[in-house]
């Protein structure tokens, strides 16, 4: 497990009892206090590590070696170190597959954002590749409640892996070879729970929150199509069931910065008092800017672009949302 986040770390103390498994930390000082403490203080206060897992802080250049010596890698960074992590881990033979949802960061040398299976591609095609994805709050987990996710690859062995690794009496693993529609859904339910998260914040009522997210996941489902997924990826798990636990659930980062900022924060403000981050607010642009591409209409994710960018006040988003004019209900 390379990267001790709160959602790397519950992973491992789910799946360390029933396996060998290496917790790898970047930070020295922290692998530390992971050794001292018992426990991830600093992401996942109140949970003992398992005594049998092994907390590792070899440097960066040392990442192949290590992954080299165990059958599955896990790659539990935020989606902004996924590039360099499967560069490191190129040449590696094992399984790779990383937690992190959201699309890449667009910039001079890169012309739009990526999913992670997309920058897999470009800096590391012969690995044996995918992601873990699926509703799930890394607290719940952690704590052995009932959870099911899902292990989306191209590759038979590498949802397998995936499988045998996690799942167990409390997490239930589903394999699905629509890769791409798992990281569409899993990247647009962070910015659909901002918008939420501020329709809840101005009171706006449980109808208002069951349109967004309706029409949200009639957004998500479209771009998805235009990126080469199948309808019916939407209607599962890492769709309508992560976009409901996201844009509903009071542990979900990207609904609270919602919430925060109609309570008139700022967006730095809601961000800072995270402490986690929140990948719906980095990759919000980078969804309209593929969806404008592909000529796919997104008006909640725009609206909350505009909202981020300080372009509209909440309840300016609300009301350019409601006061569309009326069409037929269509995907």
């Amino acid at each position: 497990m390379l990267g001790a986040g709160a959602w790397g770390t519950a992973l491992a103390v789910s799946a360390a009892p029933r396996h060998a498994l290496t917790l790898w930390l970047r930070d020295a000082a922290q692998a530390q206090a992971l050794r001292r403490d018992g426990e991830n203080r600093r992401y996942l206060p109140g949970v003992a590590l398992p005594p049998g897992l092994q907390v590792r802080d070899e440097a960066p250049d040392r990442l192949l070696a290590l992954a080299q010596a165990h059958d599955l890698v896990v790659v539990a960074t935020p989606m902004a170190g996924l590039r360099g992590m499967l560069q490191a881990l190129r040449r590696c033979p094992a399984p790779v597959t990383w937690l992190c949802k959201g699309f890449e960061a667009a910039d001079s040398g890169q012309p739009q954002g990526l999913l992670g299976h997309e920058i897999q591609a470009a800096v590391a095609p012969g690995l044996a590749a995918g992601a873990l994805s699926g509703p799930s709050f890394a607290q719940e987990v952690a704590r052995g409640q009932p959870t099911a996710l899902v292990a989306a690859s191209a590759h038979a062995a590498v949802r397998d892996a995936l499988v045998a690794a996690f799942h167990g009496p409390a997490l239930r693993v589903y394999a699905n070879d629509d890769l791409a529609g798992v990281e569409v859904g899993g990247a647009v339910k962070n910015v659909l729970a901002i918008a939420t998260g501020l329709c809840d914040g101005l009171q706006l009522g449980l109808n208002a929150r069951a349109a967004l997210v309706t029409r949200g996941l009639a957004e998500m489902t479209r771009l998805g199509v235009a990126l080469g997924a199948r309808p019916d990826t939407f209607m599962g798990l890492s769709g309508l069931g992560d976009l409901v636990l996201t844009a509903t659930g009071d542990l979900s980062r990207n609904r609270k910065v919602g919430l925060l900022m109609a309570q008139g924060r700022t967006l730095q403000q809601a961000v800072d008092s995270l402490g986690h981050v929140a990948e719906g607010v980095y990759c919000a642009r980078t969804v309209v800017e593929r969806a404008g591409r592909l000529g796919v209409d997104m008006p909640i994710a725009r609206a909350v672009v505009a909202l981020l960018d300080g372009q509209l006040q909440p309840g300016q988003a609300v009301t350019t949302l409601m006061g569309r004019e009326p069409a037929a209900e269509q995907g």
